[in-house]
C-alpha cells in the first residue's frame, strides 16, 4: 500500500461541494494518507481549519495569497499568527508574489509577503511560496527577510534550475504538481531531474492543474499518484522509492507526526 502525502490541496473549494467525501475516499483508496489543505484568504482560512479539525489526516496551512494582498485588513496578520498555534496548522502559506494576475499592486504584494515571512520566523513555522512570473523578486525578498531560518516549500515550481538552486540554498524544498506530467513540460522535467531527492515534494494543487490524462478537468488528491509516477520516470527511481522519499521529505518539512 502506498503512503503518499498531497502537500498542497484546496479541498474546501466549492468545486468539491457535491462530492467532497467521495473525493477524500478516493484519495485514501489511492494510498494518500495525509492531505495538507491551504487556506489563503478571509474566506478559505476558516474552511481549511474546519477540515483539519474534522479529519485527523488533514492538516492546515494558513496565510494570505498575493492575489488577495490588497484585501488584507488591520488585524488579519494577527489572526494568522494566532492560528499558527493551532495543533493542526503546520505552515504559513501560500504566500509570495503573483505578477500574472493584476489584482494587487506589486508594492502591496511585497509588503504582505515580507510581513508573513517575518511572522513565520517569529512563530517558527515553514512557509509555502506562491511564485508566478516573479522569480527575481521572490528570491530577493526571501534572502532579505532571512527566510532560510524557517525554510519551506516552493509550491508547484515552474521556474528555472537557476532559481531552484537559489531556493535550495535557502533551505527550501521544491514541489511539483500536475504540470510536470504534461508532454510539453520540458523545463519542469529538467529541473525535477536535478533536484536533490531529499528536497523533492509532490502535490496536486487540486482542484487546479490536473495531471495527464485528466488535464483540463477538476484535479483531486488521488491524482498525486500520477505526479509520483512522473517523478519516478524522470529520476529513474521506482514509484515506491519516490513515494517513500517524498513522504519522508514532507514529514520532515512540516514536522508531521
Amino acid at each position: 500500500m502506498m503512503n503518499l502525502i498531497d502537500t498542497h490541496t484546496h479541498l474546501d473549494n466549492p468545486k468539491f461541494d457535491n462530492d467532497r467525501e467521495a473525493v477524500i475516499e478516493r484519495a485514501q483508496a489511492a494510498g494518500v494518507t495525509k492531505l495538507l489543505n491551504v487556506g489563503f484568504n478571509r474566506e478559505t482560512i476558516p474552511t481549511t481549519i474546519a477540515l483539519a479539525e474534522k479529519y485527523p489526516f488533514i492538516y492546515a496551512i494558513v496565510g494570505w495569497h498575493p492575489v488577495d494582498a490588497i484585501e488584507m485588513r488591520e488585524g488579519d496578520l494577527e489572526w494568522i499568527e494566532e492560528l499558527t498555534a493551532h495543533p493542526k496548522v503546520v505552515a504559513v502559506g501560500e504566500i509570495g508574489l503573483d505578477y500574472h494576475w493584476d489584482t494587487s499592486p506589486k508594492d502591496v504584494q511585497q509588503r504582505v509577503f515580507r510581513e508573513q515571512i517575518r511572522l513565520a520566523r517569529k512563530v517558527g513555522k515553514p512557509i509555502v511560496i506562491h511564485n508566478r512570473d516573479a522569480h527575481e523578486d521572490v528570491v530577493r525578498i526571501l534572502r532579505e527577510e532571512k527566510a532560510e531560518e524557517v525554510g519551506g516549500v516552493m509550491h508547484c515550481f515552474s521556474g528555472s534550475w537557476e532559481t531552484a538552486r537559489k531556493c535550495l540554498d535557502m533551505n527550501f524544498y521544491i514541489s511539483f504538481g500536475g504540470p510536470v506530467t504534461f508532454k510539453n513540460a520540458r523545463v519542469p522535467k529538467e529541473v525535477l531531474a536535478k533536484v536533490p531527492l531529499d528536497r523533492l515534494l509532490i502535490e496536486t494543487d487540486s482542484p487546479y492543474l490536473a495531471p495527464d490524462p485528466y488535464r483540463g478537468k477538476r484535479n483531486e488528491s488521488a491524482y498525486v499518484t500520477l505526479v509520483a509516477q512522473a517523478a519516478a520516470e524522470i529520476t529513474g527511481k521506482s514509484k515506491e522509492e519516490i513515494t517513500i522519499l517524498t513522504t519522508e521529505n514532507a514529514t520532515n518539512c512540516f514536522r508531521l507526526k
